[in-house]
């Protein structure tokens, strides 16, 4: 039997999400029935599983741990951090400008040198703690560039969150694309299908679709190449590279949706060895504040490079 109190923290958190943590060797069906049978409450009192938590509350475990506390996983070996641009701290959130190249989490055969693991080399956490550890609030591709939000609280975790589940942030991004555009600005209304939806969910119900809105407009036009900005209303996987593909103007350098004889005489000509997609600027309110903010991260230089070599003249500092 333990008893954990609640920091300000780790306040707004549900019961079971926290017995989830504490307990990450019961299953969620025996934390469900541990509250179900009282031998987790809270302040001593019988409690439900989506219970909000607040500073200051008392959760008593009624419960044996057997075997004492799991060993821990060997950590691969890290591999080197890149220089990360911070363009924005406080002691709620943290805003940097990810390297192109540089995945945000782990997966995929990336087990070291993210996103994550810079973070939580910067702020020096404690990973053997239990309490609430800074993480990135979305996610950006591996080869994309540009701003991302770090919470570096679970207060601002769960507002952010919220934030980019509603569509209430607005996320603008430059990508360099096949061909000339028909006209000056648009917008791409084509749904997209979920990427997560598990192959039985396919088999049983069909593939699902859902809303997905892209607006763009033209900055520059290079050789065979156009510079767009592009302001979505919905944040779909991989959308931008998925609508400008689905028109016939795929990002350049695309590996995934792209024009592959396009992409291979586009890294002889602009030497891109990346996609050309660019978080550019982000605006969203602050996750404890509520104040507005706004983001921005300059071009990179190897982008502003392949701008050069297509014949579009950018500066570091430049906006538009």
């Amino acid at each position: 039997m333990f008893e954990h109190r609640i920091t300000e923290d780790e306040a707004g958190q549900r019961l079971d999400k926290l017995a989830r943590r504490l307990l990450p060797e019961v299953p969620l069906s025996g934390v469900y029935k541990l509250i179900r049978t009282r031998r987790i409450r809270v302040n001593g009192k019988r409690a439900k599983p989506g219970q909000i938590l607040e500073a200051g509350d008392v959760v008593e475990f009624r419960v044996v741990r057997e075997g004492g506390e799991p060993a821990a996983r060997p950590r691969p070996r890290p591999r080197p951090l890149p220089e990360v641009p911070i363009l924005y701290e406080d002691d709620a959130i943290l805003v940097v400008d990810k390297p192109g190249g540089m995945a945000v989490h782990p997966g995929s055969g990336i087990q070291s040198g993210t996103l994550l693991d810079w973070v939580r080399t910067y702020l020096q956490v404690d990973e053997s703690s239990r309490d609430f550890k800074p993480s990135p609030a979305h996610r950006l591709d591996r080869e994309t560039s540009g701003v991302i939000v770090v919470a570096k609280k679970r207060r601002a975790m769960v507002a952010l969150t919220e934030t980019f589940g509603a569509d209430r942030a607005d996320k603008r991004y430059l990508a360099l694309v096949k061909g000339r555009m028909a006209r000056p600005a648009g917008t791409i209304d084509i749904p997209l299908a979920e990427h997560q939806q598990t192959a039985r969910s396919r088999a049983e119900r069909g593939i699902h679709f859902q809303e997905a809105i892209t607006h763009y407009r033209v900055l520059a036009v290079g050789k065979g190449v156009s510079l767009l900005e592009c302001r979505i209303e919905t944040g779909r996987t991989h959308q931008i590279r998925r609508h400008l593909a689905a028109i016939g103007h795929p990002v350049v350098g695309d590996r995934k949706y792209g024009d592959f004889p396009f992409n291979r005489q586009a890294r002889k000509d602009l030497g891109l060895d990346r996609q050309f997609l660019h978080a550019r600027s982000l605006v969203l309110p602050h996750p404890i504040t509520g104040e507005t903010m706004r983001f921005e991260a300059p071009l990179p230089d190897d982008l502003i490079e392949a701008l050069h070599r297509a014949g579009i003249s950018w500066t570091r500092a430049q906006k538009r």
